[in-house]
């Protein structure tokens, strides 16, 4: 089953057993979202965290000129939610939307605060997550702050590559905070 990846990706940060998983696996609902399907919009107060299997999702916000802005990305093997949603147990303020058919894994906030009292080496594994989630975080805020647009693009195009394959261009634009027409400028220059 593909549920087994989230098993693989669990064992790369920690030692988990095939029956510790098979329990593990059990506070978890298997979620298949089509494209453009919506897992959980802004005043949503029941948030959960996803483990995507297959495909790929973003996370947005609108302003209040009515323009998406992309937060985050999620593929294969990646997490995604509203974290302080949920660690303040929250209404969100944001939208998580498939880019494409996906399956995914997600837990409560009541399932995953019980797994991690019945489990306590899935807080090492959430805690090495975080870490990694942030320290993109701040790798992206770097690029934002210290770069051309221009220089930004390209070294997202190049240590991203997975992601300017299958993500449309005008939401990488939005991730990025540029114009979809730019990026299309950008992308014409790099091939000529």
């Amino acid at each position: 089953m593909r549920q087994h990846a989230l098993f693989q990706h669990i064992n790369r940060f920690v030692q988990l057993e095939e029956n510790e998983f098979a329990e593990i696996i059990g506070y978890f609902q298997h979620e298949n979202v089509p494209k453009k399907g919506v897992l959980m919009q802004a005043g949503d107060r029941f948030v959960k965290d996803y483990f995507v299997l297959t495909g790929c999702v973003h996370m947005y916000c609108v302003d209040h000129q009515g323009i998406e802005h992309t937060i985050q990305f999620a593929l294969e093997n990646w997490w995604i939610a509203d974290y302080l949603a949920m660690q303040k147990e929250q209404s969100t303020s944001f939208y998580i939307q498939a880019i494409e058919g996906s399956e995914l894994l997600s837990i409560t906030i009541a399932n995953k605060k019980k797994l991690l009292l019945d489990f306590p080496k899935m807080e090492s594994y959430f805690r090495e997550m975080y870490q990694i989630g942030y320290g993109s975080y701040q790798t992206r805020m770097k690029y934002i702050l210290s770069y051309s647009k221009e220089e930004i693009y390209f070294r997202f195009r190049d240590n991203f590559p997975d992601f300017v394959n299958s993500v449309p261009q005008y939401l990488i634009a939005s991730y990025l905070g540029l114009s979809a027409e730019y990026v299309s400028k950008l992308r014409r220059k790099s091939f000529s």
